[in-house]
């Protein structure tokens, strides 16, 4: 297999290597990149901007990771925090630290899996920067989106007796990490051992290609529905809930049998002996929507595909609650992955 070493292009060749095959497709970018700064223009949408930083060895392990799924998912977390806004993400930058190890074809594998993301969802690549790096791969990406001022939502705006509704299902990106896992230590004891993924595609594509759900912002639109509070969900359902309560001073009580749970997940946490109800509240990663919106949207919201009602927001005193199956109450904690406890 052919290895270019990075140092035969130089910093700015490299940047011209790894970036010329991007096309431009939002009238907003004026200029990308090439210069010292790229140019847009919004006329009369508002700019939302979000930012994500992902470290080999914290948020990924490229022993399990294809760098061009790496690249495709770098982008996609991006892309679901400028949707859980109600907007649409327009343009990124992307800076990359990388070490000798790494060649410049593993770069254009990176590179391919940020444009076939870009592509699919019309976002314009308009800068960044190459650094070395002594510490593995580091990945930063900056995204700018545009909304209009009317139909920005945050997380901060739920109403009492909202209705609270998730998209997908959850706990299956979790499921596909265990799974991943448990190969990889597998491998490590026996290098000629094989993987075992039979029937385990989706729970895979969950956690290293996953999407963004933009099909659910268009949704909403046609149907004429602007959620009063929205958030992606990347730690998990009771994190994500917790953050619109709190922000939003309202309780809340959401119904396990009522969580969108997919059989591949359930299968996969029967045979770790794990909960499933657990990987859903707390496992993160699904890049999901969560969102609260009036009763009075509750006959459109039925008739969203991919969409579940899974619960309705309470006065703030009546607290944070998760109703089982057998009608128990217990309160709902956010135990989802931080990664500054690494």
């Amino acid at each position: 297999m052919q290895r270019t070493e990075i140092s035969t292009y130089g910093e700015f060749g490299l940047i011209k290597h790894l970036t010329e095959k991007f096309k431009i497709e939002n009238s907003s970018t004026l200029k990308g990149v090439g210069d010292d700064a790229a140019v847009l223009s919004f006329e009369t949408k508002k700019v939302l901007i979000t930012t994500d930083l992902l470290l080999e060895g914290i948020h990924f392990d490229l022993v399990y990771v294809p760098l061009m799924h790496l690249g495709y998912k770098a982008a996609i977390v991006n892309f679901s925090d400028i949707y859980a806004m109600n907007g649409t993400p327009t343009q990124i930058t992307v800076s990359i630290g990388v070490s000798k190890r790494f060649s410049v074809e593993d770069l254009e594998q990176l590179y391919a899996g940020i444009e076939m993301a870009c592509k699919k969802y019309g976002v314009d690549l308009v800068g960044g920067d190459t650094s070395a790096s002594l510490t593995g791969l580091t990945i930063s990406i900056t995204c700018i989106g545009q909304a209009d001022e009317n139909k920005i939502v945050y997380r901060n705006t739920a109403k009492e007796n909202d209705l609270i509704c998730v998209t997908g299902n959850l706990g299956s990106a979790y499921m596909g990490l265990q799974l991943l896992e448990r190969e990889k230590v597998v491998f490590a004891a026996n290098d000629q051992a094989q993987p075992d993924f039979e029937n385990r595609d989706y729970i895979l594509q969950r956690q290293l290609k996953p999407e963004a759900r933009k099909d659910i912002i268009e949704m909403l639109a046609e149907k004429g529905v602007i959620p009063n509070s929205m958030i992606d969900i990347s730690d998990g359902l009771s994190s994500e809930l917790i953050h619109i309560c709190t922000q939003s001073n309202v309780g809340c009580r959401i119904y396990e049998d009522k969580i969108p749970i997919n059989i591949q997940a359930v299968i996969m946490a029967e045979e770790l002996n794990m909960s499933i109800v657990t990987a859903a509240l707390n496992g993160g990663e699904d890049y999901e929507l969560l969102f609260t919106a009036a009763l009075e949207d509750y006959d459109k919201i039925l008739t969203m595909d991919g969409v579940a009602i899974v619960g309705h927001t309470t006065k703030s005193e009546y607290g944070l609650q998760l109703v089982g199956r057998e009608g128990e109450e217990l309160e709902l904690r956010a135990q989802g992955w931080n990664s500054l406890d690494e």
